[in-house]
């Protein structure tokens, strides 16, 4: 067994797993992501533990699902009391580095990294200004949340998140050649978190103008949406159909951007091989949720689809981790937190178990064994919209059933047979077996009431604490100011 490999995550922002050639997208250019594919594994199956940015990002770091780490939203603090991976790894006897994005909260910036190359984009205290230019100076500041008004401006241009990705991807770049050139032989965990392909949707121009054309314009039955899903579109905005023009341009946007994503992913991994680390890392490429991008009549995140929930995840250690293969296993971004602990323990590091972990080692997986440990599901849960139903979804076999705490009914799919999701089972007499049993295994162990007044609780402290953001401008020094370099054409 070779020794204890270095590990270098990437990590994206709202990148849907069906916008990648990898997964099967037909019009998308990602090559450098396909061969990071070709070279390792690909999880077809994969998932993030809420479809919200916050919540899934501290899931990721803690192996804890969002109720255990009491962050339901993108304004709640991860305590500094619960460890991460990053703890955990650093203990062991690793070097830990964040590049770029995580999304931390509050005064604690790290969670554990020892270094931060690159800081965050953006404020890290709630109610806090963003630091240096405006976030958006071009094109209103709400294009990068979940409103109509995201949909509807859009073209081609360059923003600040594509200016920070390449910071990210400079900053990552020189962290890797100056690990190549250090005379000690600690392994390196290190982070590079991109903020693309979040919305705005605005694209490089050559990238726009490639797309545009040739873009499709997903269909949409009103009978197909779940009553929870009308809701959320009622809240957000876009109840009404949005024009075919507006959903072209965002969709061709949205590609371009993915694109971009890849070509600065591609310029670590060339520096990672030219340096010769690539031998002996093992490099994970993730998102912390997907993007709809029209799919359903719905955008951005905060739902239970195929395209919100589920995230891509892909692996590459050569020698160990088998090429080219793809792995069917129900998996999700909570297991990895284990899968970092069991690998530094294979290697004798003596890594502390982060304690009460909800996901599963992926260590047997990724060595192309079977695993008769895993379960075959997991959970994702959310806590989001203007009503804030605490809602949970279960992927179980081939099966997936998510309901909202307000809701009677829950909504279910088989997507063995219907992959796109367009038939709800839940009240299908033939299926009320499969629907039961889902159902007990869905609020077994959560409890919904429970959430709501804790989170409840949460957000009368934040009251106060974005109060103080707004009023006393803190500033961090792992919090980077905005570069100004927008220049945008609308379509």
């Amino acid at each position: 067994m070779p020794s204890a490999p270095n590990l270098l995550v990437i990590m994206s922002d709202q990148h849907s797993k069906h916008f990648l050639g990898c997964y099967g997208h037909p019009l998308v250019r990602t090559p450098h992501l396909d061969q990071l594919a070709a070279e390792g594994m690909r999880f077809s199956d994969a998932y993030c533990p809420a479809p919200l940015c916050v919540p899934s990002r501290m899931s990721f770091m803690t192996g804890r699902r969002p109720s255990a780490n009491r962050v339901w939203s993108n304004t709640h603090i991860l305590s500094s009391a619960i460890p991460t991976w990053a703890h955990a790894l650093g203990a062991a006897g690793y070097d830990t580095a964040l590049i770029g994005r995580m999304h931390f909260l509050g005064p604690d910036q790290r969670h554990g990294f020892l270094e931060r190359p690159l800081g965050e984009y953006g404020a890290g205290f709630p109610g806090s200004p963003r630091l240096g230019a405006p976030l958006m100076r071009d094109i209103p500041v709400s294009t990068s949340g979940q409103c109509r008004e995201s949909v509807e401006i859009g073209g081609r241009g360059r923003t600040t998140y594509q200016a920070f990705d390449e910071m990210v991807a400079d900053a990552a770049c020189s962290y890797l050649q100056e690990r190549a050139r250090a005379s000690h032989q600690r392994p390196f965990a290190a982070v590079a978190g991109m903020v693309l392909p979040h919305c705005p949707f605005v694209a490089p121009t050559e990238l726009y103008d490639y797309y545009y054309p040739r873009v499709d314009i997903p269909e949409v039955s009103d009978d197909e949406l779940p009553r929870a899903v009308r809701r959320f579109q009622e809240q957000r905005g876009i109840a009404e159909p949005l024009p075919a023009e507006r959903i072209r341009v965002a969709r061709a946007a949205y590609l371009g951007i993915c694109e971009h994503l890849d070509a600065q992913i591609g310029r670590i991994l060339a520096a990672l091989d030219d340096t010769g680390l690539d031998r002996n890392t093992l490099v994970v490429y993730c998102s912390d949720h997907g993007e709809m991008a029209g799919e359903h009549g719905c955008w951005w995140k905060s739902c239970y689809y195929e395209g919100s929930v589920g995230v891509p995840l892909i692996a590459r250690w050569p020698g160990v981790v088998p090429a080219n293969t793809v792995s069917p296993v129900i998996c999700s971004l909570l297991d990895l937190a284990p899968t970092w602990v069991e690998i530094a323990n294979q290697h004798q590091l003596a890594c502390p178990s982060l304690p009460e972990p909800d996901g599963y080692s992926l260590w047997p997986v990724l060595c192309g064994q079977p695993d008769e440990r895993r379960p075959d599901e997991t959970f994702a849960e959310h806590l989001g919209g203007i009503d804030r139903a605490p809602s949970r979804m279960v992927r179980q076999g081939h099966w997936k059933l998510f309901q909202y705490a307000d809701d009677t009914h829950p909504t279910m799919f088989d997507l063995r047979a219907d992959p796109g999701e367009t038939r709800d089972l839940a009240q299908d007499p033939a299926y009320a077996t499969v629907c039961a049993a889902l159902q007990q295994r869905l609020w077994q162990g959560w409890d919904p009431d429970t959430v709501l007044s804790q989170s409840r609780a949460l957000d009368r402290d934040l009251e106060i604490l974005m109060h103080w953001g707004r009023t006393a401008r803190p500033t961090h020094p792992d919090t980077l100011p905005v570069p100004d370099v927008e220049e945008i054409e609308l379509r």
